[in-house]
């Protein structure tokens, strides 16, 4: 599957300004770090998205072809670290690995639209930018009703980042202790969170758009996703959730895992 053209999808909202301008944030600048667990039926339209200039670092722990597949499509500035681990572990391994001044964090089930790498240098003055996640296949009305949801959190000054699409300074990360490796879920928002509230420049970027290919979690339920999400983040953000109760997801990768291990 080739790469997404056009914006007639883009949410109608009005571009960010940096809080300064530092010209020369490329594609080459930036290394995309991708926990990835049997994958191998997405991963080929992935990759087929990224730049030939960027670097990529795979955190895998798959049981099927997903890997080899890998070094096969884009055997150039890639490196495959196996690992098994959960989402925040596989993060923070490719945090540790990459050299470059920014970091990419994304997902295997998304593609990257033509142009996406031609948009970052305008936030080359932020410490952590977030863009949003939308569908040309199904689902497109929710995905379009979540990036104005995380419009509207950033106006009132909490960010709604989702780990498809974060984009983060190298060096911020372990400024503000990395991600958290029992925060099974929602461990992109709380880092995001962690990151504001140390004073690094955030911001949210609606011209930064990634393109959905895979729907588990919304096929399991609209409802039951949205309520998870909000009701799991509005504890985390205010530090309400015990510390033996941010290791368990509440259901949200368990089915998912269940049926790639099956597949």
């Amino acid at each position: 599957m080739a790469a997404c053209q056009g914006t007639g999808f883009y949410p109608e909202t009005n571009q960010a300004t940096p809080a300064q301008q530092e010209p020369d944030m490329k594609a080459s600048d930036v290394t995309i770090v991708l926990p990835t667990r049997n994958e191998q039926n997405n991963i080929p339209s992935f990759l087929s998205s990224l730049p030939e200039e960027c670097h990529l670092i795979v955190v895998d722990s798959s049981e099927d072809n997903t890997a080899e597949l890998i070094r096969e499509i884009r055997p150039e500035r890639t490196r495959i670290l196996r690992k098994v681990s959960n989402i925040p572990e596989a993060r923070q391994a490719g945090v540790e690995l990459a050299t470059t001044q920014w970091l990419l964090f994304t997902d295997a089930d998304i593609l990257f639209p033509v142009g996406y790498f031609d948009l970052l240098d305008p936030y080359d003055g932020y410490d952590c930018v977030y863009g949003s996640k939308l569908s040309v296949t199904g689902y497109r009305k929710y995905y379009r009703y979540f990036a104005y949801a995380q419009q509207a959190s950033h106006s009132i000054g909490i960010p709604a980042a989702t780990g498809s699409n974060l984009l983060v300074k190298r060096k911020i990360i372990p400024a503000v202790g990395g991600f958290d490796p029992n925060l099974v879920c929602n461990e992109d928002s709380e880092l995001v969170w962690r990151i504001k509230r140390s004073g690094f420049r955030t911001t949210y970027a609606p011209d930064l758009i990634v393109i959905a290919t895979d729907h588990r979690r919304l096929e399991k339920g609209i409802l039951r996703k949205t309520l998870h999400s909000l009701f799991r983040c509005t504890l985390l953000y205010f530090n309400l959730i015990p510390e033996k109760w941010r290791r368990y997801d509440w259901g949200y990768w368990s089915e998912s895992t269940h049926r790639n291990r099956q597949g």
